[in-house]
């Protein structure tokens, strides 16, 4: 399991009864994680003291509770130079995966150290920590999220970061169309990164899960690649993608279109109060012959 130990502003502090208890800056947050299967496990002290929580409900959903949070505040991840506007929004989410950090230091070294320019496709690309990271180490980026709101954060996201005059080309739309697109017109990629939801809607609202469209999504998105291409990073919190489920996909879709190998991870954060690793996902790494 790979994970980061270098945040300042990010503590997972403590795990217990389906519940995270972690530091964003200065503040103390209580989010449901259906990772955390284990009971009466709840030690650390700002579990009787926090800024607001979390909580599901039984018909659908969920809604902030005890919020004394401010609207936004911001947080950094200092070892890349990145900082990051922090919310309180809809469905349990921040704006950050802090997790993803140890696959911003790998992209962050990839792209610095290949010695050449390296553009990247960033899809479902959220409010853009892989955008920055990949920017902030000299890579043309293209992001693409269906959501005009992420977009937006990902955009504040760059200015805060200093990259607000980078070479970022922010796309609201759905991402499956605009690979098809890029298909037909003949643009190649040095990076890919995909890090789609576990469920959808298509452009007519039609339902899609992961699973099954997940060997097509990799695949079109693979004739993107450059024939000197760098890497192509897929990211899942599917339950049933294990890492090397998504791994054997990858190498199938992508062994034809460019010559590489695969390395497949779980990634996850270091609880303090225990001093293990909470499970976060998996994260794949396609990285080509010519990196």
């Amino acid at each position: 399991m790979r994970f980061t130990e270098n945040w300042t502003d990010y503590e997972l502090l403590d795990t217990s009864d389906g519940e995270r208890l972690e530091r964003w800056g200065k503040y103390i947050l209580v989010r449901p994680d259906p990772q955390v299967i284990w009971k009466g496990m709840k030690r650390h002290p700002s579990w009787k003291k926090y800024d607001a929580s979390y909580k599901r409900s039984s018909s659908g959903g969920g809604a902030w509770g005890e919020n004394r949070l401010p609207g936004e505040w911001e947080i950094g991840y200092e070892k890349l130079g990145l900082r990051f506007c922090v919310k309180a929004m809809g469905f349990k989410h921040t704006g950050v995966f802090p997790e993803q950090a140890v696959n911003w230091e790998k992209m962050y070294s990839l792209i610095s150290e290949s010695g050449r320019k390296i553009k990247v496709l960033n899809l479902f690309a959220y409010t853009g920590g892989a955008t920055v990271a990949c920017a902030k180490a000299g890579a043309d980026v293209v992001h693409v999220d269906a959501s005009k709101g992420m977009t937006a954060m990902a955009k504040q996201n760059a200015v805060l970061s200093g990259l607000g005059d980078a070479h970022i080309r922010y796309i609201v739309d759905d991402c499956r169309k605009f690979v098809e697109r890029e298909i037909r017109r003949g643009n190649k990629y040095d990076a890919v990164i995909m890090d789609p939801p576990s469920y959808g809607r298509g452009p007519n609202g039609e339902v899609w899960k992961l699973e099954e469209c997940i060997y097509e999504l990799i695949s079109r998105a693979g004739l993107l690649l450059s024939d000197d291409m760098l890497f192509f990073l897929t990211n899942s919190y599917t339950t049933g993608l294990s890492p090397s489920t998504v791994a054997y996909i990858m190498e199938n879709a992508l062994k034809d279109k460019a010559k590489g190998e695969c390395y497949a991870d779980e990634i996850g954060l270091k609880v303090t109060q225990t001093g293990g690793i909470l499970p976060c996902g998996a994260s794949i790494f396609y990285i080509g012959d010519n990196k």
